[in-house]
């Protein structure tokens, strides 16, 4: 009699009118139980089709639209379903399985509150109700990941962020508003591809999400695609004018395109300090780009290079690699600054990094080259020896061997104490090899070429030296001990 009663002859087609309730309502359950066949096969674009047929025979019976929120919710149709349920149970208040589908609808889409309303309504009518139990434990843990989320991002610990998202989501997998945050905070840990891929998915159902369309271009932004964010911040702002995000964004991205591009210009003019001071105001505008902050420091370094700021630019460098380690051109940079201040074994650890990466002839021959350089320095410096530089001419060897064996000398020291002449000897026969070597166009070529030095010939040559100065070394008074010159013929 119920189900009669509730039927509603006024929505039928025409031909609807010869029939009478009991047989509206045999037609409508008959089309109920199809629909019930295919669900049970999981065909359910089916199952939905026999539901939308009782539905139409009888629009007002509760379990019509609870079996048809049932099916929605399997094509995970979420928001179609919330509808259905909620009319199921306008229907009829103590239908039990339309609280509980409703609230099954409200937990999916993210709603926890109005989810764990529904589910009290049930425990209610049913308090031993065991699903309406557990479901209020979903509720209460996804407001849970929610507060947590809040204090992660506030805090820019944006991976707790994501773990807790992927924890809600596991309750709530239509929940839009999850999705963005999760997806907002991969592209600020720079997962920029995954990020992308959950904003995608989501303006395939909603072209105009604006949030969805604000990571997309935050991505971008992140990756350097300046110009390309910007049209996607302007596109959110459209859709919703008020997204403080997208405009905050935006204002950022041009103001960084502004100012790197002033930076450039005067690099390219020869004003070095003027490129300077724009590429560190540059950097100030958003820390959280990794990619263009990165390049903003390595061109940083390139000027403080060209202004002799070399330890500020290795500096620069070594932040800029911080920021992304596949970044050649720092390494490159950096490995040029330590070869120019002489840190040869850094120089070789990034020229290695380099041709690890990148098999080229260029790279293979500077990392020879710093191999090279890092192999003399383990060397005596012998221009260092004789305080003269690597360009130094012929006499100019000649002069400050003279000048440097006459300091040593052990004649000069014989006073001093016992750890004094043997410093100086040391430094004498030091000087010695020097000479020996640099007065020698074969060795010296050698020498500066970085190749071994034959150990017979270089001790033929201190040999040579030790016999010459004991033959023209003339110990001559003048005024007192302490008094001599060498003499050579």
């Amino acid at each position: 009699k119920m189900a009669t009663e509730n039927c509603d002859a006024m929505n039928m087609d025409p031909d609807a009118d010869l029939l009478s309730d009991e047989e509206l309502e045999r037609e409508a359950e008959g089309f109920k139980e199809q629909g019930n066949a295919f669900y049970i096969k999981k065909d359910y674009a089916e199952a939905f089709n026999y539901y939308t047929k009782a539905i139409d025979m009888c629009p007002k019976n509760a379990s019509y639209y609870g079996n048809r929120a049932a099916t929605l919710m399997m094509l995970c149709r979420y928001r179609e379903a919330l509808e259905d349920s909620q009319q199921a149970v306008r229907l009829d208040n103590t239908f039990v399985k339309g609280h509980l589908r409703e609230g099954k609808c409200h937990l999916s889409l993210g709603n926890a509150m109005a989810a764990n309303r529904c589910f009290q309504r049930v425990l209610e009518l049913e308090p031993d109700n065991s699903q309406a139990q557990q479901e209020v434990k979903n509720t209460e843990a996804i407001l849970e990941y929610e507060r947590m989320a809040e204090i992660g991002f506030d805090k820019r610990d944006y991976r707790m962020v994501v773990f807790c998202m992927d924890r809600a989501l596991d309750s709530a997998p239509a929940c839009h508003k999850f999705k963005i945050l999760k997806a907002e905070c991969l592209a600020l840990l720079g997962r920029y591809p995954e990020a992308q891929a959950v904003a995608s998915d989501i303006l395939r159902m909603d072209s105009t999400n604006a949030d969805a369309l604000y990571v997309r271009g935050l991505c971008l932004y992140y990756e350097d695609c300046i110009d390309k964010a910007v049209q996607f911040f302007v596109q959110a702002l459209r859709m919703a004018p008020d997204h403080d995000k997208a405009r905050l964004a935006c204002r950022n991205a041009k103001a960084l395109k502004a100012k790197k591009e002033e930076g450039n210009k005067a690099f390219k003019d020869g004003n070095f300090e003027a490129a300077y001071d724009l590429y560190s105001d540059a950097l100030t505008i958003d820390p959280n780009n990794i990619k263009t902050n990165a390049k903003l420091y390595c061109n940083r370094a390139t000027v403080g290079s060209k202004l002799n700021k070399l330890e500020q630019a290795i500096e620069d460098c070594t932040k800029a690699i911080k920021l992304d380690e596949t970044y050649i051109k720092a390494y490159l940079r950096r490995a040029q600054c330590y070869m120019d201040t002489e840190q040869y074994e850094e120089a070789v650890r990034d020229y290695e990094k380099v041709y690890q990466t990148e098999h080229t002839k260029e790279h293979k021959h500077l990392l020879k080259n710093a191999q090279l350089e890092l192999k003399k320095s383990k060397r005596k410096d012998y221009y260092k020896v004789l305080g003269v530089d690597k360009n130094a001419t012929e006499d100019e060897i000649k002069k400050a061997y003279r000048k440097r064996a006459l300091l040593h000398h052990p004649d000069r020291h014989s006073g001093a104490s016992t750890e004094v002449q043997k410093e100086e000897e040391k430094k004498f026969k030091e000087v010695g090899e020097a000479f020996s070597v640099l007065s020698d166009p074969k060795k010296k070529s050698r020498y500066d070429s970085g190749q071994d030095l034959e150990d017979d010939g270089m001790n033929m040559g201190v040999c040579i030296f030790e016999l010459l100065i004991c033959f023209s070394l003339i110990f001559v008074s003048a005024s007192g001990p302490g008094n001599f010159f060498f003499q050579f013929g």
